[in-house]
Formats: structure tokens, C-alpha cells, sequence
């Protein structure tokens, strides 16, 4: 699968976050909004990287555990 399209699914799986690939090859992700104290403190980041899309997934399954936790 192309990276185009990568980028597209993971962007419409994860609405809250801006998704791209580095000219080097690492997947990011960026939140489009601030992050609350409590979120902070559950160990939420703004922006996390992974080598692969898949990798890119799974940290941002967590980020969403982590700020669900942090405002239920």
C-alpha cells in the first residue's frame, strides 16, 4: 500500500490528529489541540513519531487511552 494512502487512513481513524511522513521516512502525528494539565500528567504527548504506519498506530491507540483516562 502507498503511503498516500496510509496517511489517509490513519488520518481518517484518528480525526484529532495531523498525520505526515518525514522526508527521512518516520510517521508523525501532531494533536490539533492543546493538551490539558491532566493530560499531561497521564503522560499524553502533542506530538509522538514511529518508524512504520502500524507503529504510528499503536502510540496513538495510546495517546487516546491516556487522555481518556485523563478526562473521563
Amino acid at each position: 500500500m502507498s503511503f498516500d494512502r496510509h496517511l489517509a487512513e490513519i488520518a481518517r481513524e484518528f480525526p484529532e490528529w495531523t498525520i505526515w511522513r518525514s522526508d527521512a521516512g518516520r510517521w508523525w502525528a501532531t494533536r490539533h489541540h492543546p493538551l490539558t494539565m491532566e493530560q499531561r500528567e497521564a503522560g499524553c504527548a502533542m506530538t509522538i513519531d514511529a518508524d512504520d504506519p502500524e507503529g504510528l498506530r499503536g502510540q496513538l491507540r495510546e495517546q487516546e487511552e491516556r487522555a481518556t483516562i485523563a478526562d473521563p
